[in-house]
């Protein structure tokens, strides 16, 4: 399914249960909230997106404890999911995802090389229980290559969990 097909198909799904998603983005830069918010009419089921690049800005605008960043690192499931969790707190929208990751060229370790991206996916099932989501992934090629995989693989996947 190409960005724009699984854009349409989460716009309808998120408009039949009349809820709004929120993103938050570090390795992506925003990647998937510029993907989402081509569709025209967007404002009804977009929220908003936090590109929060640093460590500070996650702990800043999230609200992502600098302890879970110091202990797994910013590139974690565990940092992942908190991240999520933050940009539903932060926005009061029902879902949200999240991405952290490597993009490269550098910056990769052998424990987690370029390439390695985590990914958050929350849902607000009731007003006080959040279910969050969290899985890593290993994408191949440039930059470029690898922050559009990501995209497309947290947008795929959303989906597929909503349809669960």
């Amino acid at each position: 399914m190409n960005s724009t097909d699984s854009t349409k198909t989460l716009a309808s799904m998120l408009l039949a249960k009349s809820w709004k998603i929120a993103l938050a983005e570090s390795c992506t830069g925003g990647l998937v909230a510029a993907t989402l918010t081509d569709l025209a009419g967007s404002s009804k089921w977009f929220e908003r997106g936090f590109v929060t690049y640093s460590n500070d800005a996650k702990t800043e605008c999230l609200g992502v404890p600098s302890e879970l960043i110091d202990t797994f690192g910013a590139v974690s499931e565990q940092v992942a999911k908190a991240m999520a969790e933050g940009a539903l707190q932060a926005s009061g929208a029902n879902v949200a995802i999240s991405i952290t990751g490597i993009a490269g060229p550098s910056g990769g370790s052998a424990e987690k090389p370029v390439g390695t991206v985590c990914f958050g996916w929350a849902i607000q099932s009731s007003s006080t229980e959040n279910r969050v989501i969290s899985k890593t992934m290993h994408f191949d090629g440039d930059r470029t290559a690898i922050r559009e995989q990501a995209k497309d693989y947290a947008l795929a996947e959303f989906i597929a969990l909503l349809r669960n």
